[in-house]
């Protein structure tokens, strides 16, 4: 009778262990306020599925230590990886490593240079950009009145949302509602809160005039909120715009400092990229390119966002 019980038991593993399905995700970093909403809701989804397991590494911003990464998780075997690139230029490579070795992959959050050549087994999941500085610039041209001086706090520039970001701004200040908008200064603060900080005191240090602060995010958007209060310029006197509706920009947001952002469904895009990263494990049909919407965040619908981060 206990043989029988101990080999049931046995056969019972070894199933789990070959239904177990592992996989491997690189981030970008670790360290950022958006990934880490990004990163928990990959975690807490797969936590309610039976057998998967997340292998999460942190890439530090590095793009060799992410190509490491991924090699190291093809050469594991996994079921499947998702990548949050480092570098959105540098996706090609990573790609060709993952489609030679037969395993799929999903990009997450930040566009891959080849995302129209994917190859097959292989998907994008976020939220289409062309949405996000479209709705956050609609919103500062509606808030002047269609008028006045901009200055324009960029990502980092090897990332595609950065570069389609600032786009979105010049491509509705074209508009004829918005033309009456000036981009008097940009510059990149890398998607930093810190950075964004300097870059607003030396703008102030240099006598810039402006209306408004349109930046890429909400930390570069609350670092310049920090300086310009520093500095003792009243928040009243500036429209200050940033995107992914974060808790700390809702935060700012209630306390009157930020009057625009845009919330990214980080959690959503979580999720969407372990569903796909499963289903091309298992053989299943997904779009090349899934995509969870923007939506405009202002202080009259801010509680209907204040709990989704």
């Amino acid at each position: 009778m206990k043989k029988f019980i101990l080999s049931s038991a046995l056969a019972v593993m070894m199933s789990t262990a070959a239904h177990a399905e592992t996989i491997g995700v690189s981030m970008a970093l670790f360290d950022d306020n958006f990934l880490t909403v990004l990163r928990n809701g990959m975690s807490d989804y797969a936590k309610t599925l039976d057998g998967v397991e997340l292998q999460i590494e942190d890439a530090q911003n590095d793009v060799a230590k992410q190509q490491s990464q991924v090699q190291n998780f093809i050469a594991s075997g996994v079921s499947a990886i998702i990548v949050n690139p480092v570098d959105t230029d540098a996706t090609a490579a990573l790609s060709k490593a993952a489609a030679d070795a037969g395993i799929p992959l999903v990009y997450v959050n930040r566009e891959p240079v080849n995302v129209n050549e994917l190859p097959e087994k292989q998907a994008f999941v976020a939220s289409d950009e062309k949405e996000s500085g479209t709705l956050e610039t609609k919103e500062v041209c509606r808030l002047l009145n269609g008028k006045g001086k901009v200055v324009v706090m960029m990502g980092e520039l090897s990332n595609q949302a950065a570069r389609v970001r600032t786009q979105d701004i010049k491509d509705v200040i074209a508009t004829d509602e918005c033309k009456g908008l000036e981009i008097v200064e940009e510059q990149t603060a890398n998607w930093s809160r810190t950075q964004g900080s300097d870059l607003m005191t030396n703008w102030l240090s240099a006598g810039l005039e402006f209306d408004a602060v349109i930046s890429n995010n909400d930390e570069m958007a609350i670092g310049a909120i920090q300086a310009l209060k520093a500095a003792g310029r009243s928040m009243d006197s500036v429209v200050v715009a940033g995107i992914d509706a974060t808790q700390d920009a809702l935060a700012a947001m209630a306390a009157g400092d930020l009057d625009v952002t845009v919330f990214q469904d980080a959690a959503g895009q979580g999720k969407g990229s372990v569903d796909a990263a499963l289903k091309l494990a298992r053989g299943e049909q997904v779009d090349t390119k899934v995509y969870i919407p923007f939506q405009l965040v202002t202080p009259a619908n801010i509680a209907d966002f204040q709990s989704k981060n």
